[in-house]
């Protein structure tokens, strides 16, 4: 997505990228397209992934079902604001600082998780989230000719937003999850935020004439190919291995995108940042492994 925002030279061969700019406008486009491919992929293999799916669906709209109705639609609506969030920090600062910036979100959903489910942290819980806090400043990025104050701070600030959205779409999808299947309720959260970018498109149209289909359309697909192979397999892990095993695994996500980011498009991030990003995956990953310990304590 960052290669849709701004020019790249990618795999130090082809120069491409800067064909929409990262506003909210352009934030709802691609996260349309990308949901227009995904929503019917995820359609065609629901029922094969879970084949009680159309009865889940028409239970839905039971009135004994309706809490959980009201949960699933809600989670959508969260999906769609922290993915657009997400774009416009992309956008704008480096995606490996975005994405790190983003990945605090486990330090907000542990305090929700206080507030709603009574599920206090421990000292131990408390350190590490300091310390995930303490990687997330490292990685702010210092202005510089190509990116103004003003760009960072909107970017770090989408990118906090978007963390603590997702924060609430964890807690909402977690109740909503005693009683619902994975498969059907991820479609859910997909074909909402579809239904909700087109209409913002509907209500703030933008001049088509100037914008270059081809490769917003190939971005997009390949977005998409991604986001429905990563949703499938994360629902896959928590089945086979559990959520908190899941979310150990998925903890190494900052490393990992900062990473992919400087081998495709030679994104560079100094000491400091780099270190910043360490910090927040092992601060992830202790936070994970602290839960997982504390849960088998009490077993």
């Amino acid at each position: 997505m960052r290669v849709l925002f701004s020019e790249h030279l990618v795999l130090g061969l082809f120069l491409v990228g800067g064909y929409v700019k990262p506003d909210l406008q352009n934030s709802f486009l691609l996260m349309f397209m990308r949901m227009l491919f995904v929503v019917p992929l995820m359609a065609s293999l629901t029922f094969k992934l879970y084949p009680s799916a159309l009865k889940e669906f028409r239970e839905l709209f039971s009135r004994k079902r309706t809490d959980v109705l009201i949960q699933a639609l809600g989670c959508g609506v969260l999906m769609f604001v922290y993915i657009a969030s997400l774009y416009i920090a992309i956008g704008l600062i480096p995606t490996g600082i975005a994405m790190t910036v983003f990945f605090t979100y486990p330090v907000f959903t542990a305090l929700l998780a206080w507030r709603f489910f009574g599920d206090r942290p421990t000292l131990l819980g408390w350190l590490v989230m300091g310390i995930i806090l303490v990687g997330g400043v490292l990685t702010i990025p210092q202005s510089s000719a190509v990116s103004g104050t003003n760009e960072i701070m909107i970017g770090i600030f989408a990118s906090v937003g978007a963390g603590i959205v997702y924060a609430f779409y964890n807690i909402i999808a977690q109740k909503c999850l005693e009683k619902f299947h994975p498969v059907p309720f991820t479609w859910i959260s997909f074909a909402s935020t579809l239904l909700l970018s087109g209409v913002c498109l509907l209500l703030w149209p933008f001049p088509s004439s100037q914008l270059d289909w081809t490769p917003l359309w190939i971005g997009s697909i390949f977005s998409g190919v991604v986001s429905f192979i990563g949703h499938t397999l994360n629902n896959l892990g928590i089945r086979m291995i559990g959520a908190t095993t899941a979310s150990m695994i998925g903890s190494s996500s900052p490393a990992l995108t900062a990473l992919v980011a400087w081998a495709t498009i030679s994104e560079t991030l100094n000491v400091i940042q780099s270190l910043g990003i360490g910090i927040v995956t092992l601060g992830i990953g202790l936070l994970s492994g602290e839960g997982f310990i504390r849960r088998r304590s009490n077993l």
